[in-house]
């Protein structure tokens, strides 16, 4: 399900509340209808009305628009590590940081997210964008266990180990059909993680 957008034919607006959303809304539907590649700053700008100048004050490339907001899910993380109890585990800490990252993906959000996830999954250089994001929250975390006195490779695989369980329930989560909250789907397949280390010791 794709935001309505307006589109201000013959007047360009410089300016206006919520432009940054506006022009989102336009890039996801013009990435889904004429795809990634064939799509540039200029035709998003143009769609609400827009010039391309003001398109790059609110985003750095066209690729940001899919990927704009990593700091809010790495600052979540980070304040779901300092969250959790002095003497709390490695594990027991990223669970923490994952209890943290959840509500920013509440089931107001799964329409967007579904759309990009299917624009991402349909070009390689998405794709590959989307490792590098997701190594480099594992990096992030990887830093606040360190900081905690958590060895150095026991400090990788626990962040490691949380940041797959937030793919995969994120790719559960997207998936058409699911309506589970994210919250449950991430404590189900965090739950799953436990029980096969528990069967390999």
């Amino acid at each position: 399900m794709s935001v309505p957008v307006i589109t201000r034919l013959g007047r360009m607006v410089r300016w206006e509340p919520g432009t940054r959303e506006r022009l989102q809304a336009a890039a996801m539907d013009l990435y889904t209808s004429r795809g990634y590649e064939r799509t540039t700053a200029a035709d998003i700008a143009q769609a609400v009305g827009l010039t391309e100048r003001t398109f790059f004050r609110h985003f750095a490339d066209k690729r940001e628009v899919l990927f704009g907001g990593q700091e809010l899910l790495e600052k979540a993380l980070l304040d779901g590590v300092a969250a959790a109890a002095p003497d709390a585990s490695p594990f027991e800490t990223v669970r923490s940081a994952l209890t943290a990252l959840a509500p920013h993906f509440s089931d107001e959000r799964r329409p967007f997210s579904r759309q990009r996830q299917a624009i991402v999954e349909e070009n390689p250089a998405l794709r590959e964008r989307e490792l590098l994001k997701a190594a480099g929250l594992a990096t992030s975390m990887t830093a606040a266990l360190r900081a905690r006195g958590v060895p150095e490779v026991t400090a990788r695989l626990a962040a490691q180990s949380g940041v797959t369980v937030f793919g995969v329930a994120f790719g559960v989560w997207v998936a058409e059909g699911e309506e589970r909250l994210f919250q449950d789907i991430q404590r189900e397949v965090w739950n799953e993680l436990v029980a096969l280390a528990a069967d390999e010791a």
